[in-house]
């Protein structure tokens, strides 16, 4: 992903964030038992810290040369999000547990994500000093 796409991303999640966290909260505390709750505040949870991340990689890599890793750290996050927060919002707004299943391929692509991000940076710091 692009930095300018990262940066878009990540704030489209968290508006998404803070509906999907108001309507949890507010729409479904009278549909949803405690421990469901808890779980959709997870996904909530994973949502704001994952599109903190995509922001952060957004504005961090905006100055930088565009480097492979970085794109795929943003991929990797974007998608995690996706799979881990949207198939336990899905599995609780349908009832369908199945859908738990997708959540660890989530997961790992946070994993992934981050640990693209860290590998990058000494490839872009090389390139900084160079230019």
């Amino acid at each position: 992903m692009t930095p300018g796409l990262c940066l878009r991303s990540g704030l489209v999640l968290l508006l998404c964030g803070v509906i999907l966290g108001a309507f949890g909260a507010h729409g479904l505390a009278q549909y949803l038992a405690s421990a469901q709750l808890e779980v959709w505040q997870t996904a909530t949870d994973y949502l704001f810290y994952h599109a903190l991340g995509l922001l952060g990689l957004g504005i961090w890599s905006e100055p930088k040369t565009p480097h492979r890793l970085l794109k795929l750290s943003g991929l990797c996050l974007f998608v995690g999000i996706l799979l881990f927060s949207g198939s336990l919002y899905l599995m609780l707004l349908t009832g369908v547990r199945q859908l738990a299943m997708i959540t660890p391929v989530g997961g790992t692509l946070f994993i992934l994500g981050w640990l693209a991000w860290l590998l990058a940076l000494p490839a872009v710091k090389q390139e900084e000093n160079a230019g």
